[in-house]
C-alpha cells in the first residue's frame, strides 16, 4: 500500500522523575526534512530519535515536538545555580536596604521564598540522570511512530483510489483515440486527395519522387499511434507501482511528465477535432492526477 506524506500522531507518558507529551506532524515535501524540537540535556536523545524516524519515513516535512515537564516534588536531582542564587540576594539586600530607608517593614524572606524564584533550583544534567528518562521516552517512540504511519495509510488508500479512478480514465480516453483512428485517417486520406488535386491541376510537372517523399513525412508527422502505445505502457507502469506500494512517489510523479509530454505531442499532432478533444481531456485528468500524486510519499 502507498503511504500518504501527510499524518499526525501525539501521545503522553510518564517516569523516570518526567512526565511529556509527544507530537508528530507530516506535510508533503520533495525529500526527508526532519525537525526536532527536543528539550536540552538529554544526551543521546535528539540522534537516536532522527535515526528511527529516518528509518521509518523516507519523505515528507515531519515535525516532532516533545513537551517535558519534571517532577521537581522529591527534589532528586536538583541543584542550586549559585550564580542565580547570588543575584537574587543582592536584588533582596537591595529592596531591603531602600525600604528601611523610607521607613517601609518588610517580611524576612525564608530560604523556602528564595528557593521558589525561578533559576535558583535546576535539574541536573549529567548522564547518570537522564540516562532513565532517556529510556523512558524512546519507549514510547515506536507506538507513535506506527499510530502516524497508520494515518498515512488511510489517507494513502484514498490516494490510491482516487488515482487508480484517474488512471482508467486516462485508459478510456486512450481506447477512445485508438477508435477514432480509422475514421481520422480516412478522412485525412480525403484531404489529401483534394490537396493533390488542387496540386497536380495547377503545377505543369511534378516529380513523383519527391511527391512520394512529401506524402510520407506527412504520414510519419500525423502518425499517432507510438504516442497511444507509449500512453498504454505509462498506464501499465503507474499500476504496478500502485500495487507494490513503498514509497513510490518520486517515480509516479515522474510518470505524470511522460504523460503529459504524451498528450501534449497527441493534441500538436491531432489533426482532428474529435482528437484534440481527446487530447485536452486526457491533459486534464493528467494534471489532477499530478495534484494527488504530490501528496504521496
Amino acid at each position: 500500500m502507498i503511504l500518504s506524506m501527510t499524518g499526525f500522531a501525539s501521545a503522553t507518558g510518564a517516569g523516570a522523575g518526567a512526565s511529556w507529551q509527544w507530537e508528530m506532524r507530516g506535510v508533503n515535501g520533495k525529500g526527508l526534512d526532519l525537525r526536532l524540537r527536543l528539550p536540552d540535556g538529554i544526551e543521546g536523545l535528539e540522534a537516536q530519535v532522527r535515526a528511527d524516524l529516518s528509518r521509518a519515513v523516507t519523505r515528507g516535512n515531519v515535525t516532532l515536538n516533545l513537551k517535558l515537564t519534571r517532577d521537581t516534588g522529591t527534589g532528586e536531582g536538583l541543584r542550586v545555580n549559585h550564580a542565580v542564587l547570588r543575584a537574587v540576594l543582592g536584588a533582596l539586600a537591595t529592596v531591603e536596604q531602600a525600604a528601611m530607608e523610607t521607613g517601609v517593614t518588610l517580611r524576612q524572606a525564608s530560604a523556602a521564598d528564595v528557593v521558589s524564584l525561578r533559576g535558583v533550583l535546576e535539574q541536573g544534567n549529567d548522564e547518570a540522570d537522564t540516562a532513565p528518562l532517556r529510556a523512558a521516552l524512546l519507549a514510547d517512540l515506536p507506538g507513535l511512530i506506527a499510530a502516524f504511519n497508520t494515518m498515512r495509510a488511510a489517507e494513502g488508500a484514498q490516494l490510491a483510489a482516487l488515482i487508480t479512478g484517474q488512471l482508467d480514465r486516462i485508459a478510456a480516453l486512450v481506447a477512445e483515440a485508438q477508435a477514432r483512428l480509422p475514421e481520422r485517417a480516412s478522412t485525412q486520406a480525403r484531404a489529401l486527395e483534394q490537396g493533390l488535386a488542387r496540386i497536380m491541376a495547377q503545377a505543369d510537372s511534378v516529380d513523383p519522387a519527391r511527391l512520394a517523399q512529401e506524402l510520407a513525412l506527412l504520414a510519419v508527422k500525423s502518425d499517432v499511434t507510438e504516442e497511444l502505445d507509449r500512453l498504454t505502457a505509462h498506464l501499465t507502469a503507474a499500476r504496478a507501482l500502485l500495487s507494490e506500494g513503498g514509497a513510490g512517489g518520486r517515480k509516479l510523479d515522474f510518470l505524470t511528465q511522460e504523460f503529459l509530454r504524451e498528450a501534449n505531442t497527441l493534441c500538436s499532432k491531432a489533426g482532428d477535432a474529435t482528437l484534440t478533444r481527446i487530447g485536452l481531456d486526457l491533459k486534464t485528468v493528467i494534471d489532477q492526477m499530478r495534484e494527488q500524486i504530490q501528496n504521496v510519499e
